[in-house]
């Protein structure tokens, strides 16, 4: 073969394998483009999929608390007796069926410590089912420091490393014969201070100043700072009998707390039967209706608000 020719088909086979080469490469970067966009598209849909369990856990706590960081969180203690295993029954009808906006409200059932056997058993059944039991070291009484004991117990109970503090904004002190209505409550409270709160129906029933007497016992609520003051000074613990809501009227004045007060009246009375100067007629702007005392007076208040009007249908019962 002549020297010309060899050399015209070594720069053909030049040129093809840097044509091969080149195609090569181009292919490459095609595909890593390619790859990377899907290597995006995986993690865009596997971001909402728990990889392990402790990823699937703190997801979980930081969309609880950016969906809940301007809630206010309210403590509802009902203070009732370990035998009222019927009332605490119905109660939960009423408060696990309200679920107001913007609002985490917790009911607690509150009682001194157990005395008999079976309650050992039936309320323990209540706490396992429920969780919503707060058993104090108390002796069951009404107006010997039982509200006391409620109050000053809860910082240890619920102040705490891991959670939001404080862990309530506000703690409300309520009768098993009161009707709170929480939708009401909670948007009474979202003008009001956080701080050195004091709020309720102001006694003497015909007295609107809030800043004479005290709040009855119907159910009063106090910011979270006053719960600890309780705890903490002495005040209180040197003054634990009579009247408990007077009492702790007292505690409030005696200590010089309470510098931001809201008197609820009218949205919060007595039931309208029998009339008193503390009774209101059924009203839509309710908060509290007080004094409760039986199974007709509960229903009449019920159907005023239309308690029920959120049934859903079914095929499987029929109510008229």
């Amino acid at each position: 073969m002549k020297p010309s020719s060899r050399s015209s088909e070594r720069n053909r086979f030049i040129l093809s394998s840097l044509t091969f080469i080149f195609f090569l490469c181009a292919l490459a970067s095609i595909n890593e483009i390619r790859f990377g966009s899907l290597l995006k598209f995986g993690k865009c849909a596997l971001s909402n999929v728990p990889l392990d369990q402790s990823y699937n856990s703190s997801s979980q706590i930081s969309v609880a608390s950016n969906s809940s960081s301007d809630d206010i969180r309210i403590l509802i203690g009902i203070l009732t007796l370990p035998d009222q295993y019927q009332r605490r029954h119905f109660l939960r009808l009423i408060y696990g069926t309200q679920s107001p906006a913007g609002a985490q409200v917790d009911v607690k059932f509150v009682f001194c410590n157990l005395t008999k056997e079976d309650q050992e058993v039936l309320v323990a059944l209540e706490i396992m089912r429920y969780d919503d039991i707060i058993i104090l070291n108390c002796k069951e009484n009404m107006n010997k420091g039982k509200t006391y004991t409620f109050f000053s117990s809860l910082p240890e109970i619920f102040n705490s490393s891991d959670g939001p503090y404080p862990p309530y904004h506000y703690v409300m002190k309520g009768d098993d014969d009161t009707y709170l209505r929480l939708e009401k409550l909670v948007e009474s409270l979202r003008p009001l201070p956080r701080e050195d709160l004091y709020y309720g129906y102001v006694i003497p029933c015909p007295s609107m100043d809030p800043f004479v007497h005290y709040m009855s016992g119907m159910g009063y609520l106090v910011s979270w700072d006053i719960a600890e003051w309780i705890r903490e000074s002495e005040i209180p613990i040197n003054n634990l009998e009579g009247p408990e809501d007077k009492v702790f009227g007292q505690w409030i004045r005696d200590g010089h707390r309470g510098k931001n007060r809201y008197n609820a009246k009218w949205s919060m009375y007595n039931y309208p039967d029998p009339p008193t100067r503390c009774t209101h007629e059924l009203w839509p702007d309710t908060i509290a209706v007080h004094l409760l005392k039986n199974q007709e007076k509960w229903i009449h208040t019920l159907k005023y608000f239309n308690f029920t009007s959120n049934l859903k249908p079914s095929k499987l019962y029929h109510i008229p």
